[in-house]
């Protein structure tokens, strides 16, 4: 569709030990790391990027890791869990996997009539495994241990807990183009027909919440995504004349980007599909090299004797 938010982009979280970091989304989860490059406010941070092969939009998950970074707490004002989508008879594979590898994890549970089991990171960052009620025919990065039947496909949802749902439901529904989908108790799910996958948000309303914390083992900002730079700006135009403080287009390498914070305090990215991440590294080698922005480059050998070992 034309000119449409066409779902979740990537999602953006901070970490503390960068290799911990690393061995478990692509180790435990089985998620591929599509780009290493870096903190592009902070060079000796690495800015690790998951994916699917390609790192095709609605299946990144980016980390800020920094180490020995304080905890994060989860509370209100926040992004608060992460679902992704798994296959339909998959959740006892990954039960076994989570207990057999020590990862802190629930029973599976159900919400809007989808199965879904919630464990933690290593920093606490809280994710979900879903199977989706609508069949996803994505197809996920496999390993020798983790294969298409069991593997995860990308983001399902994004959960975000607020003291007043409506100001944040009215910038899904108004500016974004969502609309409310279901309801049960304080939980609205609202989702955008634009694409078939990584097309949800939950909106949780707890008035009393007090605010969460936003440091280690928590979310970020939430990117959404759009085709191109053209769309980009027509939303910038869109959103500033709602009077929300946004940013100028910002190159960020592998798309560009805006970013405002929406009325319920919640740090959201508009980004472009465009470049791709295949931009400075062909898909084969995608994750095996560290990529730096251009700025960086003649600092090459200080900045890689800063950052942490991955191996």
């Amino acid at each position: 569709m034309e000119n449409q938010i066409e779902g979740i982009h990537h999602i953006t979280a901070i970490a503390g030990n960068a290799k911990h970091n690393l061995d478990f989304y692509t180790k435990t989860l089985g998620l591929h790391l599509v780009k290493k490059t870096v903190n592009f406010d902070d060079p000796n941070t690495y800015h690790l990027y998951y994916g699917d092969k390609v790192g095709s939009p609605g299946t990144i998950l980016t980390f800020f890791p920094w180490e020995g970074i304080t905890a994060g707490r989860r509370g209100a004002r926040q992004a608060t869990e992460i679902g992704y989508s798994v296959p339909q008879g998959s959740l006892d594979f990954w039960l076994k996997r989570l207990e057999d590898r020590n990862v802190i994890h629930n029973k599976v549970a159900e919400k809007f009539g989808e199965q879904y089991l919630t464990l933690l990171d290593p920093d606490g960052l809280k994710l979900e495994l879903t199977v989706a009620k609508n069949a996803d025919t994505r197809t996920p990065w496999e390993t020798d241990e983790i294969t298409a039947e069991n593997a995860i496909k990308g983001f399902h949802n994004i959960t975000i807990t607020t003291n007043k749902m409506q100001p944040t439901a009215d910038i899904l529904t108004g500016v974004f183009g969502y609309r409310l989908l279901e309801e049960h108790v304080n939980r609205y799910r609202f989702i955008t027909d634009a694409v078939d996958n990584a097309n949800i948000v939950d909106l949780v309303e707890v008035a009393g919440e007090v605010a969460g914390h936003v440091a280690g083992g928590s979310v970020h900002h939430v990117a959404f995504r759009v085709r191109d730079e053209k769309i980009l700006m027509e939303y910038r135009d869109k959103i500033a004349k709602l009077g929300l403080h946004i940013t100028e287009k910002i190159d960020r390498n592998y798309f560009y980007s805006l970013y405002f914070r929406e009325p319920g305090g919640v740090l959201f990215e508009i980004a472009t599909d465009n470049p791709g991440f295949a931009v400075d590294e062909p898909v084969e080698e995608l994750g095996t090299h560290l990529m730096l922005p251009a700025q960086y480059e003649s600092q090459r050998s200080q900045i890689e004797q800063n950052l942490p070992t991955l191996s």
